[in-house]
């Protein structure tokens, strides 16, 4: 029998669209699916959310291969030592995997590369693989709009594989970890039952959310995605993220539906080019997880507050707007993307606390905590990226609730406190009569918490400190 090649997957968990995985098929040799959990480097671990996914995503992922006569190895350490381990353990030919552009990841293949362990990697998780398009000067695109026309003009995506329907197997498997024995699903009741609620992880589960989108809420995609109320989004980002569904095989059911010439349908295509830019960024600059993109922001003033920081955690800022974003996301491990820029420019702007704090809080909540996407959004929000919201665009959170949710639904769905309260009250209690919080059975400071800074003078603040920076 001919020398087993190992697939590992990574942010690929998924049968169809996989390109080493096909490519591994169909070499007939016998194929040795490997999935490695990484604790080479702490900092890129998963947060909660996330780990609490992948559980779910690796039991389905599992579950597929074992129906085409195979299995999955689970190996947990440091992927740049096992790879080698593995390799020697199985007498594996070599070692077939999609490319990643992580900057962790990439340290990882080379040094596995660098100790014989001989990587094959195929392009299939991004619709653009980063450093493909490129400005006429051959330099990286630093601003999204000129990136999404070059996207456009380029070759479109290639059309999507179909997975395999049969995978040899080797003579002898090697030794697997158990996958209950890494414990991922550790969540707070509470958290895990609002995530199981909402959330279907797996391949089956991306196939049915695209499907239920493209049918039911693509067209209208443009004017209901800022809306927080609605299902007017795709919540397509965790299963992309874990690559459960490829980016191309979304493209290519968008362009094919009944509603491809809608305006919705074409502002969803560009999200989906977004995406593909944050990580062509962090491909260009692998620090943007970390450093701002516009160096003067590393001399800019943070306050340091941790008591306004866990409040803002906790969804008790007495912002409504922001609290209920942050309640959402502590419950299902996810946020609304309006909601998203609006907790984040409080957290910067009105807290003026250091972005960074925001991503990291963002990783570790987010079952979608994909690390070039965050970034770039809380660069984005501060300022300081390269296609960046200038600095002194500060988000009004009363303004946005009014404005994105007029009738107060989402808040009232994370803020019971505020059921009773009338429309035109919801988006700002505190400007409310005290008799008519009284009637209301509302007691600021007690039942909802009083605002921890006053939007108008924590504005001012920001500019100023901004102007201090910038010798304006």
């Amino acid at each position: 029998m001919s020398s087993p090649l190992i697939v590992l997957f990574r942010s690929d968990l998924r049968l169809a669209d996989h390109p080493a995985l096909a490519m591994a098929a169909r070499s007939g040799r016998p194929v040795i699916p490997v999935f490695v959990f990484d604790t080479g480097n702490r900092h890129a671990m998963p947060g909660a959310a996330g780990r609490w996914w992948l559980h779910h995503s690796l039991q389905n992922l599992s579950a597929a291969l074992e129906r085409l006569g195979s299995r999955l190895i689970l190996r947990r350490g440091n992927a740049s030592r096992i790879l080698p381990d593995l390799i020697r353990e199985t007498g594996a030919g070599g070692v077939l995997a999609s490319q990643s552009h992580e900057p962790r990841q990439r340290a990882v293949e080379r040094l596995a590369a660098s100790r014989g362990a001989a990587l094959k990697l195929y392009a299939g998780n991004h619709l653009f693989e980063p450093g493909s398009v490129v400005t006429g000067a051959g330099g990286p695109y630093r601003i999204f709009t000129p990136f999404h026309k070059a996207c456009l003009a380029a070759e479109p995506p290639a059309r999507p594989i179909a997975a395999p329907d049969r995978l040899a197997t080797p003579a002898a498997w090697p030794v697997s970890e158990t996958l209950e024995a890494w414990g991922l699903r550790a969540l707070d009741p509470d958290r895990a039952g609002g995530l199981g609620q909402t959330w279907q992880p797996g391949e089956t589960g991306a196939t049915a959310r695209l499907e239920t989108f493209l049918d039911s809420a693509a067209a209208a995609y443009d004017g209901a995605r800022d809306m927080p109320a609605r299902d007017g989004t795709s919540m397509l980002s965790p299963h992309l993220h874990f690559g459960e569904i490829s980016a191309r095989q979304v493209w290519d059911a968008a362009i094919h539906h009944p509603d491809a010439g809608s305006g919705g349908m074409a502002a969803f295509l560009r999200q989906l080019v977004w995406r593909d830019f944050a990580c062509h960024l962090m491909h260009h600059f692998p620090d943007i997880t970390h450093r701002p993109l516009r160096p003067e922001f590393e001399a800019f003033p943070w306050d340091h507050d941790e008591s306004a920081l866990r409040a803002w955690q906790r969804g008790t800022t007495g912002y409504p707007i922001v609290d209920a974003a942050m309640r959402q996301l502590w419950r299902t491990g996810w946020m609304h993307n309006r909601t998203r820029m609006v907790a984040a420019s409080f957290l910067v702007k009105d807290l003026r606390l250091d972005w960074r704090l925001g991503a990291q809080w963002f990783l570790e909540t987010l079952v979608d905590a994909d690390a070039a996407s965050n970034s770039c959004g809380w660069q984005w929000v501060a300022g300081c990226g390269t296609d960046a919201a200038p600095y002194f665009r500060v988000f009004n959170p009363a303004l946005q609730a009014r404005k994105f949710d007029p009738e107060g639904r989402y808040v009232r769905r994370w803020i019971p406190e505020l059921a009773e309260v009338p429309n035109q009250y919801v988006a700002a209690p505190w400007t409310m009569t005290p008799g008519c919080r009284e009637a209301m059975g509302l007691r600021l400071g007690q039942s909802y918490p009083n605002r921890i800074v006053d939007h108008a003078e924590a504005r001012k603040r920001a500019l100023a400190a901004f102007g201090r920076m910038t010798g304006q």
